[in-house]
């Protein structure tokens, strides 16, 4: 894990999410898959707190890199549950329907994630 990829996303934890006003599609998930990722994300929001708290008060680096490295697992985590409902429903519906260009936006997401 990059410690300067959760920098960058706490830096960047300011801004206003990312929407694509392309076609305006929404995600369908099952409630007990958006609880899941909602549990999943406010562990990691408490991990990003006790990261910062770890800096403000000087804890050793080495300690902070573990967290760090904790907190981007936990977001890996997250990414993979979306990605596995992302192929199973959109991708499939999509493909069903004749709409292949889901495949070119499948490679790119499958690149950012790669990039981590």
């Amino acid at each position: 894990m990059e410690a300067g990829l959760v920098g960058n996303i706490m830096e960047e934890s300011s801004l206003s999410p990312v929407v694509s006003n392309e076609s305006c599609r929404k995600s369908h998930h099952p409630e007990t898959v958006k609880t899941d990722l909602v549990h999943r994300l406010n562990r990691i929001e408490g991990q990003i707190r006790g990261i910062k708290g770890m800096v403000d008060k000087d804890v050793y680096c080495d300690d902070i890199i573990t967290q760090l490295s904790a907190t981007q697992s936990a977001l890996n985590s997250v990414a993979k549950v979306l990605l596995k409902g992302h192929l199973k429903g959109c991708v499939v519906d999509r493909l069903a329907e004749g709409d292949e260009e889901v495949l070119d936006e499948l490679l790119v997401t499958i690149q950012k994630l790669m990039k981590k």
